[in-house]
C-alpha cells in the first residue's frame, strides 16, 4: 500500500469514527471507552518499543492497546474523573495563553481536582462532552488530511504537535473555532436525542398498553 492510500484510507476512517462519536458518543460510550483506550494503548506501546526488533515491537504495541481498551473498560469512573482532570487542566492552559510562563503548580493542581470533581458530578454530561469534543476533533483532522493538510497528515502518522490543543492556539484560531463550533453542534445534537429518546420509548409502551386493553 502505497504512503498516499494509506494517508487517505487513513483519514476517511478518522472522519467516520469521528463523525459517528460527534452525534452517536454516549448511546455508543462503551464501545468508544474501548476504543480511545485501545488507541491510547497503541500509542504508549509505540513509546515503549524504542529498538526492539519489529516482530517484538508489534507485539508489545498489541498487548499494550488491548490492556488500553480492557482498562478503559474496567476503569470507567476513573477514565471520567480523568478526563475531567484534563479538561480542567486545558481550560487553565487555554485562560493562561496570553501570559508569559508557566501557571503554578498549585494552580494546576487544584484546576485539575476541581475538573474531576466536576466530571464526576456530572459524568453524562462529560462524557457526551467527550465524546463531541473528540469527535469534533477527529473529523477537523480526518477532512483536513483528505485535502493534504500538512498538519492533519502529521496526526495520522502519531504527531500531533502541529495542531491544537497542543500546538499554540493562537495561531490556530481557524480551527480553533471550528472545533468549538462542531463540538457545540454535537453536544446539541446529543443532549437532544437523549430526552427524546425516553419520550418516543413512553409514547410507543402506552400503544402498546392500548393496543392490550383494545383486545
Amino acid at each position: 500500500m502505497t504512503w498516499v492510500s494509506f494517508h487517505i484510507s487513513a483519514a476517511i476512517i478518522l472522519l467516520g469514527g469521528g463523525l459517528l462519536a460527534c452525534f452517536f458518543g454516549y448511546r455508543l460510550h462503551r464501545l468508544f471507552l474501548a476504543f480511545y483506550g485501545l488507541v491510547g494503548g497503541l500509542a504508549i506501546g509505540s513509546f515503549l518499543v524504542g529498538d526492539l526488533p519489529t516482530f517484538f515491537a508489534i507485539l508489545v504495541v498489541m498487548a499494550t492497546g488491548v490492556a488500553g481498551a480492557v482498562l478503559a473498560m474496567m476503569a470507567y469512573l476513573a477514565g471520567v474523573a480523568v478526563f475531567g482532570a484534563g479538561l480542567g487542566a486545558f481550560a487553565l492552559n487555554f485562560g493562561w495563553a496570553t501570559r508569559d510562563g508557566d501557571p503554578n503548580v498549585w494552580l494546576v493542581l487544584s484546576a485539575c481536582l476541581t475538573g474531576a470533581l466536576l466530571s464526576l458530578a456530572g459524568r453524562r454530561y462529560v462524557l457526551i462532552f467527550f465524546t463531541a469534543s473528540f469527535g469534533a476533533w477527529t473529523v477537523l483532522v480526518g477532512s483536513l488530511a483528505l485535502v493534504g493538510n500538512s498538519a492533519a497528515v502529521s496526526a495520522l502518522m502519531g504527531n500531533v504537535e502541529y495542531l491544537p490543543p497542543v500546538s499554540k492556539m493562537r495561531s490556530d484560531l481557524g480551527f480553533m473555532v471550528a472545533w468549538v463550533g462542531l463540538t457545540g453542534l454535537a453536544v446539541f445534537v446529543q443532549v437532544w436525542d437523549g430526552r427524546r429518546r425516553p419520550l418516543i420509548q413512553e409514547q410507543q409502551e402506552k400503544s402498546r398498553q392500548k393496543g392490550t386493553s383494545d383486545s
